[in-house]
This record gives C-alpha cells, structure tokens and sequence, in this order.
C-alpha cells in the first residue's frame, strides 16, 4: 500500500473510532435514571437499553438516543409515542451535552422539570435547544424560572394537550432571548398573556399558540414589537376588549388566530394593510361588528378568511376579488346583506369553500360562482336567495358539500336534473324550499352515484315517495320529514343497502308498517361504523340548534315514523334491527301490543311509541335495554306494573302518562292500591248490571204469565 494511502486509513481508524467512543458513565447513569423511573417503558428494558437486567453498555446504541463527537456525547433524546408512563426525570438534566430532547405522545405524568432541564452551569453552546413534551398527562403549574439562570438557548418548547394549570410565567421567557417556537396549547392555564414576549432583545420569535387555555384580559399590545412573529394562534381562550392596533404594527404576521373569544369591536381597514404577508386570518366566535372593510383587498397573500358568528354586517367588498389567493371563506352567522353578484368571483379560482350560512343575502346565486372550478364546499343556506339552481352548476367539477336550505328556491325538478350531473355530490341539503310543489316521480332522475346525505325536508312536498330514490345505492342519511307526502312505505326501501338513518316523520304516509323496514342491511348488521366513511365533513352539518356532525358516522342509527297514519301492529321482525339507536313510532295509529322483540335491541338508546292505540303491558325485559336514555309510551291503552330496575328507575310519569292502566312508582300509582279500587269499581258494575237484568227478567217473565194465562184461559175455554 502506498504511504499516502496507508496514512488516509490511519486517519480514517482514527476518525471511526472517535466516533464510536462510548457515552460516559455519567451520561449513562443519567438515561438509566430516566428510564428505571418510569412506571412504564414502553419495552425499552426488552430493547437495547438493558442488558441482562443491567444498562447496555454503550447508551450511544440505545434507541432515541443520538451522539455526537467533540468531547460531547448524548445530544439528543427522542422518544415519542412509545407509550411512556410516569413522571420525567430531572436527571435528564445532568446530560450536559443534550440539545434536543422530545417525548411528545406518550402519557407521562407529574410536572415538568423545566429548570433541572434547563440546567447549565454556564450559557455554553451545549444547552437545550428544543423540548416537545406535548400529548401527554403532565400537569401542576408553570413555575417562574430564576433569572440567575439566564442565557438559555432554548428556541423550541412545546408543552401543548397536558394538563398545565396556574398562570403562565412572565418573567421567564425574557431571559430566553433566542426563543423561536413556544406551543402551549390545549392546557388549562389561566389569567393574562405575559407582555414579556418581544421585550428583550429577541428578533426571533415567530411562532405563539396559546389555544384552548383559560386566558382572559386584553392582547398584550407588546406584541405589536415581534418584529418576526409570523404565528399567533390564541382562539378558545377568555380574551375580551378591542384587538390592540399595536398588533397590526409585527409585518410578519402570516398567521392571525383569535377565534372564539369575547374581542369587540371592528376590523380597522387602515391597519390591517399593515399586515401584508397574511395568509391566513381567523377571528371567527367573536363579537365583532361593522364591516369587512374594502382594504381587506390589499391582502393579496391571504388564503383563508373566517369571520363567522359575530355581528358584522353591511355588504361583502367587491374588493375580495382582489384576493385571488383565497381558498376558505367563512363568514357565517353574521348579518351580512346585499347580492352576491357585488363579487367577481371568477377571479377566485382558486376558492374551496364558501360558507354564508345564516345571513341575509338576496337576489341570486351569480353565474360567476360557477366557474370556480375548484370550489368543493358551497353553503348558502338561511339567507333570502330565490330563483331556480342554474345548469351551470356542473362545472363545479369538485363540489362535494352543498346546502341550499331555508331559502326560497323554486322548481325542485329542475334542482334535481341539474344536480345529478355533480358527479362527486357527497353531501346535498336543499330543505325548506321549492314550497307547494310535487315530489318529483320522474325516473330519469339518475346519477348521484357519491350522495350519501340527501335533505329534502321542510319543502311541503305532495306525492309519494319516489321510486327515483331507490337508484342512491350509496345514500347514509335521508331526511324527508315535515312534507305532505302519501301512501305506503315502499317495499324498495330494503334495496338502499347503505341506508342507516331515516326520517320521514310529519307526512301523510299511511298503510302498515312494512316488514321490508325491518330488513335494511345497515340496521340488521351488527356493527354498522366499520362499514361508513370516516372522513371529516368539508363543512359541518348542522341539525337544529343542538347537534353537529362531522363525520357521516356521527349520526345514529334511526327510524323515525312519527307523526303519519300508519295502522296495524309493530312488525315482530324489528327485533332484527340489532343497530338500531332511535326508534320513533309516536302518534300514529299503531295498535296491539309492544312486541317483546323489542328487548333484543341492545343499542336502542331513544324509544317513542306515543300517542297510539297500543294495549297490553310493557314487555319488563326492557328494563335490559342499557342504553336506553329516552322512553316515551304515554297515551296508549297500557296496563299493568311498569318494569322496574336498570334504566326504567330514571324516567318519570311524563314517560307513561295517559294510560289509566298502568301502575307503578314512576307515575305514583302503586301496584297494590291499584288494583283494590279497579276491582270494587267492576264489582259494583256487575251489582247494576244483575239488578238491571233481575228487574228485566222479572218485567218479562210477569207479562210472559199474564199473556199466557189470558191465552189459555181463551183457548180452554
């Protein structure tokens, strides 16, 4: 081997070996500290940290654990999501040369030793530079840190989803000047946000995400001085009072979030130009008035816009068309007024939801929405629009999410023909419209291939159920409640194998209740939310006043056939709807008794069977129904003891009032004393009715003599 070579292998064995220098004793007395006071390891002491019961003998091969040369060795801790439990070691400070230290998502618990983390016997460059504790079950105050420990380089620290509580340290983060990132969202910390921030000498910090705390005041208006604050994320919290116009002062804000505070006030149009670099600005929750000022235009970089419930009002700026930009606009539940036709929304080409819930916009819906062709969420429900859906519609080639509802939309059929050429029409609510008008029949409604959530409700509809509808082979949720429609239930309805929440409730539908109901594949299975779609909704849907749903899965198993004609008895074969949640059958005119089938239905959390013709006594295996929150079996022809036990003991008389019959402690009718009187009373019933039938007799049988004696008396004569 030449000498140069030979010299370049020597260097090269030196340099390996360097490297693979083992960890000091110190160091790997620390990590064992660390990890033998864990009440959990996550299988750690079954990997490469132990060694017959004992530490391995280089903490360098340890998993999570990284080295580095120069003297220095442990520079980085990382062990998320290994399902860690217990508390955190202060020992872990006694690792000099430790940079980065992450144990997010596990479920440690106890307090965080920042200080002992943080510990450095000078501010040499071997000091902690990011900590993720995030996700886990750590808790107890934020303790002030000594200012005699100054110098920290810390730039990274993400305490976010613990259980932090107390009032957030001030002090301490101006000693931390090369502070980049702090998280410490998802927490229970309380009282004001530090003014601290920005004050010292700091040019660095860019990110804050205060969210879902308990913070309350007003925003510290020293924030106007992060001169690189590019992130500010503190929505959910208590925050009251005017956003400070010093904010408007960190430029470099391209994320503004304070949603769901008490804020007031109105958007200052000379200010928020300042902000330039915005991108994203979401002040939505909030009790902020005025309106959206023209400057609004001016944010050219802006891609998401959420001003919803507040009380802004006045028109929408023609000058949003300026933000070409923009993806997501939320201005819902606000009282914002005027056409839409105001906006160039052709220039929006790039928009993917629109949400206008709840306002009161007129005219409408302009052409020039239409051509957005990547707009996938539209929602224009609760305004004042009026006129027929226009075929241009199709072009929304993504559309997923559309909500028409509570407007005064006209023509129903053609709604539908121009609908069902939205091929990737996922979700359609169009309900309370198109009033008066028929139900349409015609069969060439097709397509919807992807509609799994079809609203027709509140429309005043004529006609039967269409057989159109049996074509929805994907259709999860059908809502045709509060209509005028007739006749039977359909025996096709068996045939929408993805069907699993029904309401046709308020119609006129009349006949028995067919035993094709009580085949639905989705209600027979046993266990339905593994067969449903799991992804999030683009928009939530909404539900009256009190229930949102966010995922197709969240709505429960139903029927509901309230409010009809029906006769006949319940169907014994609805003991095979084994998922059923909801069972609504109240004011009809079902008779007979309450199938003791009915017990089998083990997930029935609602059971309305009200205002009917129902006799006989409540089947008692009821009481074994677990789940069962809501009972209402009141005006019917009941009789007998009311079962006791499991959840029968927490309903109340409202639950079985109008049935003379029934006896028990719910409706303060003891069994007993009950049927003492009800036995006296047919007693003296059967007493009048022998006296009568005596007198009767005795009447008849004396004309019965007197006619047979002046006969014979005639005839033997």
């Amino acid at each position: 081997m030449p000498l140069s070579g030979l010299a370049i292998a020597v260097l090269l064995l030196i340099s390996m070996a360097s490297r693979a220098r083992p960890c000091t004793e110190q160091e790997k007395s620390s990590l064992f500290h660390f990890i033998t006071g864990l009440s959990w390891d996550g299988g750690l002491a079954m990997s490469s940290w132990r060694n017959n019961g004992t530490a391995a003998a280089d903490c360098c091969s340890w998993e999570g654990i990284t080295c580095g040369g120069g003297g220095v060795v442990v520079t980085e801790v990382s062990l998320p999501g290994r399902g860690l439990q217990g508390p955190i070691s202060p020992a872990l400070g006694d690792l000099a040369g430790l940079r980065r230290l992450n144990l997010s998502h596990n479920s440690l618990s106890g307090e965080l030793p920042l200080e002992r983390l943080l510990k450095s016997s000078s501010p040499t460059p071997s000091g902690l530079v990011a900590i993720d504790v995030s996700f886990n079950r750590l808790e107890g105050e934020l303790r002030e840190l000594r200012s005699s420990n100054s110098g920290w380089l810390l730039q990274v620290l993400n305490i976010s989803s613990n259980r932090f509580t107390g009032e957030f340290p001030s002090a301490t983060w101006q000693a931390m000047g090369d502070l980049v990132v702090l998280n410490a969202s998802n927490n229970s910390i309380h009282g004001r946000m530090p003014s601290s921030f920005c004050i010292s000498s700091s040019t660095s910090f860019a990110v804050l995400d205060l969210r879902y705390n308990q913070f309350s005041g007003r925003i510290p208006v020293s924030l106007g001085n992060c001169s690189s604050l590019r992130v500010l994320r503190a929505g959910h919290n208590r925050f009251s009072g005017t956003l400070p116009d010093e904010l408007f002062n960190a430029s470099s804000l391209e994320h503004l979030s304070l949603p769901n505070n008490g804020l007031h006030g109105q958007l200052d149009g000379a200010r928020i130009v300042n902000l330039r670099n915005l991108a994203h600005l979401d002040l939505g929750g909030n009790g902020l008035d005025g309106k959206i000022p023209d400057s609004i235009g001016e944010l050219r970089r802006l891609e998401v816009l959420r001003l919803g419930h507040n009380n802004m009002s006045g028109e929408l700026p023609p000058t949003l068309s300026n933000c070409t930009n923009l993806m997501t606009v939320d201005l819902k539940n606000n009282y914002f007024s005027g056409e839409l036709t105001r906006i160039e929304f052709s220039a929006l080409t790039n928009r993917k939801t629109l949400d206008l819930l709840f306002n009161g916009i007129t005219g409408m819906i302009p052409e020039s929405i239409f051509s957005c062709s990547n707009l996938s969420a539209l929602r224009l429900a609760d305004n004042r629009l009026h006129g027929q859906i226009s075929p241009g519609i199709v072009n929304l080639k993504s559309l997923v999410f559309l909500s028409l509802a509570f407007n005064n939309f006209a023509n129903i059929t053609n709604t539908l023909h121009v609908l069902k050429d939205c091929k990737n029409l996922t979700i359609l609510l169009t309900n309370s419209n198109y009033k008066g008008e028929a139900m349409p029949e015609d069969e060439a409604i097709e397509g919807f291939q992807n509609l799994r959530i079809l609203s027709l409700a509140r429309c005043s509809l004529s006609g039967k159920i269409p057989l159109w509808l049996s074509k929805l082979k994907n259709l999860n949720v059908l809502f045709l409640q509060n209509n005028q429609l007739s006749g039977p239930i359909p025996a096709w309805i068996k045939s929408l194998k993805s069907l699993f929440h029904l309401d046709i409730s308020y119609n006129k539908l009349a006949g028995e209740i067919p035993t094709a109901l009580m085949e639905m594949p989705m209600l027979t299975a046993e266990n339905t939310a593994i067969h449903l779609d799991q992804s999030i909704f683009l928009l939530i849907v909404y539900r009256g006043t009190s229930f949102e749903y966010r995922v197709i899965s969240g709505f429960p198993n139903m029927l509901n056939l309230g409010y009809n004609n029906f006769t006949g008895v319940i169907p014994k074969e609805i003991g095979q709807l084994k998922s059923l949640s909801i069972l609504n059958l109240s004011s009809n005119s079902l008779s007979g008794e309450i199938p003791v089938q009915l017990c089998s239905l083990k997930n029935l959390q609602v059971l309305d069977l009200s205002n009917n013709l129902l006799t006989s006594a409540i089947p008692s295996d009821l009481n074994k129904l677990h789940f069962l929150s809501t009972i209402n079996v009141s005006n019917n022809d009941l009789e007998g003891p009311i079962p006791r036990g499991g959840q029968f003991s927490t309903f109340t008389n409202s639950s079985f009032g109008g049935n003379p019959k029934l006896c028990g402690n719910a409706i303060d009718r003891p069994c007993g004393s009950a049927e003492a009187p009800l036995v006296s009373t047919l007693t003296t019933e059967q007493k009048d009715r022998r006296i009568a039938f005596a007198i009767a007799f005795c009447a008849f049988f004396g004309v019965g003599v007197l006619y047979d004696q002046i006969v014979m008396s005639k005839y033997f004569s």
